[in-house]
């Protein structure tokens, strides 16, 4: 069973979010490693995302991870960050040839027992409401009609999001921020 966290999770690359993914039931995001430092839009739904409540960091034991991190230190209000770590353990992931620079395992390599004793603490108690779904964005417009493509990127500008989100990064970033009932008042 997943754990469910209320916090959007930030990790560095899209092997660590697969890992999370089942695991626990978040936003998890990624900054695409140093790619994080010129994605402007990016860090703007972060910042976003941070403003309405907090976000979890979670990165690599290594220097580059400690990196990422501390750039979100330097974007992000000290009190909307919580700072998860993984412990250093020597190894290699299983999709890789060679062991990091430093010989640490990442995030994905990290057993997926200990990754859930590390998020146990901020799993959500109480029931959340009703969240907005593809088929509401299919009713309302914002799918599978003509203009819907514009529709979304309006909606997407009014919330103060960026205007290329997938339709699966709208959903979550609508879900994190606002919920369905600011969604149907926005649209």
């Amino acid at each position: 069973m997943k754990i469910k966290i209320p916090y959007p999770v930030i990790v560095e690359g899209k092997y660590d979010k697969i890992k999370l993914g089942s695991i626990i039931d978040a936003n998890i995001i990624t900054s695409d490693g140093f790619g994080i430092f010129n994605s402007e839009e990016k860090q703007e739904m972060i910042r976003k995302l941070a403003k309405s409540g907090k976000v979890i960091i979670l990165t690599d034991p290594d220097g580059a991870g400690l990196v990422i991190r501390n750039f979100f230190r330097g974007i992000l209000e000290s009190e909307n960050i919580i700072n998860l770590y993984v412990p250093c353990i020597k190894g290699k992931e299983r999709r890789k040839n060679a062991a990091s620079a430093e010989g640490y395992l990442g995030v994905e390599g990290v057993d997926a027992d200990v990754l859930r004793e590390l998020f146990k603490p901020f799993e959500e108690k109480t029931p959340k409401g009703r969240e907005v779904t593809k088929a509401d964005l299919y009713a309302d417009g914002l799918l599978g009609a003509d203009g819907s493509s514009q529709r979304r990127k309006e909606l997407l500008k009014k919330m103060g999001l960026p205007v290329n989100l997938s339709s699966g990064a709208m959903l979550e970033a609508i879900n994190a921020l606002y919920g369905y009932e600011r969604y149907k008042e926005l649209l």
